[in-house]
């Protein structure tokens, strides 16, 4: 589970004006800490299965969300990925 730290620390580097808390942008930074943190945790539970279809079910989110991103501002969704260190 994501701490609330980690999670205000998200959205502080990426949000667009001062009371954005569910932006795209920043619902994407959230899955993004999310799936770091359940990539770390199947990595010593690997026969953690539910958490692996958890951490597909993230990935399938943030993915369609970036695609929105990506269909209404190209500038915006590259800028995204490289702030964020997620590929292509």
């Amino acid at each position: 589970m994501i701490t609330t730290a980690k999670k205000d620390t998200a959205i502080k580097d990426i949000k667009l004006h001062a009371k954005d808390t569910g932006s795209a942008s920043v619902q994407v930074a959230i899955l993004t800490e999310r799936i770091k943190e359940l990539t770390e945790h199947l990595k010593s539970n690997k026969h953690d299965f539910m958490a692996r279809r958890g951490l597909l079910q993230l990935v399938g989110r943030r993915r369609r969300l970036l695609k929105y991103i990506a269909t209404d501002d190209s500038n915006k969704y590259l800028s995204l990925i490289k702030q964020l260190g997620i590929r292509r």
